[in-house]
């Protein structure tokens, strides 16, 4: 009954609702601030990653030649998001301040002795003309996409 107070709680708990209140409070907040599952491999760009990517791969084999840095910094990124979380045979899109764009579209994930790897293709459009290259990343034991060949 409602004011009932049958148990007792309310004497031998004075402080209970407001404990009670705080620790909801707490664990809400604790839920909020969670920001999921660990990120199993990266996709930032820095000048170590674009020194990798011009020294191999599908921007450093001659398709980025025309572009300028932030058209190939968005490039690479959209490569890193394909290969990351891309799904098989589905474009990853991107498109630079210069107006230059381009999609990158990941292969199916495959293991080569005990590495994860992927194939993927990615077309630049410049003036409006595609050139498409293809290509060959694998997870690096730090986690990071590394081309192959």
């Amino acid at each position: 009954m409602p004011g009932d107070d049958s148990l007792g709680c309310e004497d031998r708990m004075p402080g209970w609702k407001p404990t009670t209140a705080m620790l909801t409070a707490l664990v809400l907040a604790a839920c909020a601030g969670d920001s999921g599952p660990p990120q199993t491999g990266s996709v930032a760009y820095s000048a170590t990653t674009s020194n990798k990517v011009a020294a191999a791969g599908v921007l450093g084999n001659g398709l980025g030649s025309n572009l300028d840095e932030r058209d190939r910094q968005s490039a690479f990124a959209a490569e890193m998001q394909a290969l990351e979380q891309g799904e098989p045979g589905e474009p990853i899109g991107w498109r630079g301040a210069s107006g230059r764009y381009g999609t990158v579209v990941p292969g199916a994930h495959y293991d080569t002795r005990g590495v994860r790897c992927r194939d993927y293709s990615h077309t630049i459009y410049v003036d409006g003309r595609p050139q498409t290259a293809r290509a060959t990343a694998c997870r690096s034991p730090d986690g990071t996409w590394s081309p192959v060949g």
